[in-house]
């Protein structure tokens, strides 16, 4: 048994479990157990009963407000456990401080964060704040209600039924990040060349309307990744990189980012991809696993989720992900999810349509990373391999014939990892469009 970010040990009593007690309590909760030294080993305490109510007492007279716990006892083992669930009264304090864990490790919150626990403990989030100024405008927000949602006349009761504006308290932070002009974040988009160091041309939208920096970052996309193809009388749109996927990668960014952070989504625009990272992990109560699968979505800004849903930009179901991936479906390349504590960065690849992969050749592949080279120990533990060994490695010696994967070192030390093909769209003598 090891410590986590949700167990502690405590070999004795010492007031620095309190500070654990704060964290556990202001987030997703924990345990910690006492008669157990930092390596697991079992060392038990001599009176556990008396044990139990002194730590009862000082848990009831340190952490402010009273947080859920329960304490139970273990005889056979000597050894007393603190159960701390998820607070609803946040922040819990400690000696007028609050406190999170990072990793095994209980410290004390900054600032910002106390700030959020603050707006969680009131039950509010911050789009529901007082905005800065009250002085806002709506010219981009009202053009696009009346080509999308077909409203005829735009008012300060339009604003109240999207829940940008009420009477006790005026504007909102949701309708300041929505206004013409305001003094918030926005995006900050970068076309680069073969190197980061050439930047072929950047567009920054910040302090305005938070539509108008998604659609200079469509702009650009399109710019970049959509071409048009004439075969005889007839004209097509090919895009490298799905529109769909972009589009919903950029909304997402919007809507589930951290506003509270001072710093632009960054867009940066490659020749093989695109990368989107948003300001801000994933909100309390979704695991990475569960945000990548696509299982559910917490909304972070409801607000400014249901008036992207009316503007038709996005759907508020929690299928932005699952999208993305539909829209690689028939892709060799696929989106890559890269979840951070305080960012999340989605990257689109070039799409390889054209590679004709069997199932299992499309299982074999979507194990495998762009960045990392796996052994064959490493692809064989990935859920999409449903057959053995030897088929695995056939697969392999067959993808890297035909350079859809690279594969480095030989004999035990072979690893295996995407190779970093780039799309280029051409037509054959028949007017047919390929992809590879």
């Amino acid at each position: 048994m090891k410590e986590s970010k949700h167990l502690e040990f405590k070999e004795k009593i010492t007031k620095t479990f309190l500070k654990t007690v704060s964290a556990f309590a202001n987030y997703e909760g924990g345990t910690i157990i006492f008669g157990i030294d930092d390596s697991g080993e079992i060392v038990g305490i001599e009176d556990i009963k008396k044990t139990s109510l002194k730590l009862e007492n000082m848990i009831n007279e340190s952490i402010k407000p009273n947080p859920p716990y329960t304490i139970t006892t273990n005889d056979r083992q000597s050894t007393v456990s603190i159960e701390v669930r998820p607070g609803n009264r946040q922040p819990y304090l400690y000696n007028q401080k609050a406190y999170k864990r990072n990793d095994t490790a209980t410290i004390e919150v900054d600032s910002l964060e106390l700030r959020r626990l603050v707006l969680e403990g009131e039950h509010m989030n911050y789009e529901e704040m007082g905005a800065s100024r009250q002085d806002l405008a709506f010219t981009t927000l009202e053009q696009e209600l009346k080509e999308q949602v077909g409203i005829k006349r735009f008012d300060l009761d339009v604003l109240k039924t999207l829940k940008l504006y009420s009477d006790e308290h005026g504007y909102n932070k949701a309708a300041e990040i929505l206004a013409d002009e305001n003094n918030c974040p926005g995006i900050d988009i970068a076309k680069f060349g073969d190197s980061i160091s050439i930047i072929q041309k950047r567009i920054t939208a910040e302090r305005k309307s938070i539509l108008i920096g998604f659609e200079k970052a469509l702009e650009l996309y399109r710019d970049y990744y959509q071409y048009e193809v004439v075969a005889g009388d007839k004209r097509s749109k090919v895009a490298t990189i799905p529109e769909e996927a972009f589009r919903e990668a950029v909304a997402n960014a919007i809507i589930h980012r951290e506003w509270d952070v001072n710093s632009n989504i960054r867009i940066s625009l490659f020749e093989d991809r695109i990368e989107v990272v948003s300001p801000g992990g994933l909100p309390s109560g979704i695991s990475s696993e569960e945000y990548v699968e696509g299982r559910f979505s917490v909304l972070r800004n409801p607000i400014l989720s249901n008036v992207f849903n009316r503007l038709n930009i996005v759907e508020t179901f929690g299928t932005g992900i699952r999208r993305i991936k539909e829209s690689y479906i028939a892709s060799v390349s696929q989106p890559e999810f890269d979840i951070k504590e305080n960012s999340i960065q989605v990257t689109l690849p070039v799409t390889n349509n054209n590679q004709n992969l069997t199932a299992d050749e499309l299982a074999v592949y979507n194990s495998l990373s762009n960045a990392k080279a796996k052994p064959i120990s490493e692809i064989m533990d990935s859920p999409l391999i449903e057959f053995g060994k030897s088929k695995t490695t056939e697969i392999l010696k067959a993808l890297g014939n035909r350079n859809i994967i690279t594969i480095e070192g030989a004999g035990r030390g072979t690893k295996y990892r995407k190779a970093n093909n780039i799309a280029k769209v051409w037509q054959d003598e028949h007017g047919e469009l390929h992809i590879e």
